[in-house]
């Protein structure tokens, strides 16, 4: 549960051939192989799809929104896995502009704080219902420039794991680091991912 072994399931174009990457992160009770399944909804082509799998199938213990403290070593541990998949990625010849990441919910979570704590400019995000980690943020985790990285965050009102008031604390971080953050709030809608956040996914960030 506490250190997560490398394990990474791929799809798509392999990355030696590939024109940019995905990297997917699943939530808590999921799997890799789930949520890649999700890429096919996406609009890409050419693109390595690349999916960590959580050892337990849980990034982290604990909520997103306990103790920091609480949550370790696992969440430093998952931010490890994330950075070797995206220096494995680099390795392949694929620049960091034409890396994108998406997560749901647990892996939402854990997208949003790879990133903020990694900030330069990335291809896109999309974060299916999540927002950064911890029970206060610490801003001074949170370094770079996204230089104008298209991120999207979708979430429900209410969310049964995701305060609203934490996703627009993370809105407001992002922002601050450079990023050109979409938020979108659906009323009442269940904690899953609906067709119309697809959407909007290739709206504004696979483009």
């Amino acid at each position: 549960m506490y250190t997560h072994q490398k394990q990474i399931i791929t799809a798509g174009t392999p990355l030696a051939q590939a024109k940019g990457a995905l990297v997917m992160l699943h939530g808590r009770g999921s799997t890799a192989r789930n949520i890649i399944s999700l890429a096919a909804d996406f609009n890409l082509s050419e693109f390595a799809i690349v999916a960590p799998q959580a050892t337990n199938q849980s990034w982290y213990p604990y909520s997103f929104m306990a103790p920091v403290e609480e949550n370790q070593p696992a969440l430093d541990s998952a931010l490890e896995v994330i950075g070797q998949a995206v220096a494995d990625i680099i390795a392949a010849g694929i620049p960091a502009d034409k890396i994108y990441f998406a997560g749901f919910s647990q892996g939402a979570c854990l997208t949003l704080e790879y990133i903020a704590r990694n900030a330069q400019r990335f291809g896109g995000a999309v974060a299916f219902t999540g927002g950064l980690i911890g029970e206060e943020l610490l801003l001074s985790n949170y370094k770079g420039d996204f230089a104008n990285t298209p991120i999207l965050i979708t979430t429900g009102d209410p969310d049964p794991h995701v305060p609203l008031s934490r996703v627009e604390e993370s809105v407001s971080i992002l922002k601050n680091l450079g990023a050109e953050v979409t938020l979108k709030v659906f009323k009442g809608r269940p904690h899953t991912i609906l067709s119309e956040e697809i959407e909007l996914t290739n709206q504004l960030v696979f483009v």
